[in-house]
């Protein structure tokens, strides 16, 4: 594997040093555009409670304390490197108790059934092995009435895709069609699919 596939498969699992410049990277530039532009467009209450999976840099989980002013957001990822990032960027939320960062794996949520508002995914369900079984522990969790949103860079349909999914071992681009049917296979109902056409961004939001 040549320095620059080593780099980016970081995006998957961040790991050591290049993990390091990798969640820094998640937390800035085009990621947050994108996570502002998506972010406009869910409701969020003043007391929610909040999951967001594959947290990454910790950059969401702070936008997402800023909605919910006495609710709480808990990250999870299995990223030892991007569990101490996470911490470290909300750590007076996490002082107060309104934030908790863990380390742990979408395929096995350690949460009580029907525990959140909302649940997120931003940049994450490409590397989700079994996109069906762990869209299931997302529904496992939410509370009836609560709602899933999946944030990605691309909506399958880009030139690059191919290329990124050939550098990136496990990743996988998908598109809203594909999301559409794995989400409504597993009981999910109202989706809402947004496409940025000039970007390529997409927001899907879908209730339990």
């Amino acid at each position: 594997m040549g320095l620059l596939s080593k780099f980016f498969s970081n995006a998957r699992k961040p790991e050591g040093f290049l993990g390091k410049i990798m969640v820094n990277g998640m937390n800035g530039g085009g990621h947050a555009a994108m996570s502002n532009w998506a972010l406009a467009s869910v409701m969020i209450g003043r007391d929610d409670q909040i999951l967001d999976i594959g947290c990454g840099g910790g950059a969401n989980i702070a936008r997402l304390l800023q909605r919910t002013l006495r609710g709480t957001v808990t990250g999870i990822d299995f990223s030892p490197v991007s569990v101490r990032k996470s911490s470290k960027v909300n750590a007076k939320a996490v002082e107060e108790g309104r934030c908790k960062v863990l380390e742990g794996n979408v395929a096995n949520l350690p949460f009580e059934e029907g525990t959140f508002d909302l649940v997120t995914a931003f940049e994450t369900i490409y590397f989700w092995s079994d996109i069906e079984h762990c869209f299931n522990e997302v529904k496992k969790v939410l509370r009836t009435g609560g709602q899933f949103v999946i944030v990605n860079e691309s909506d399958g349909h880009g030139e690059m895709d191919a290329k990124w999914e050939s550098m990136i071992e496990g990743m996988h681009t998908y598109t809203p069609e594909e999301i559409r049917l794995h989400l409504t296979n597993v009981g999910f109902h109202d989706l809402n699919i947004t496409v940025n056409e000039e970007k390529r961004w997409l927001c899907v939001k879908a209730k339990k």
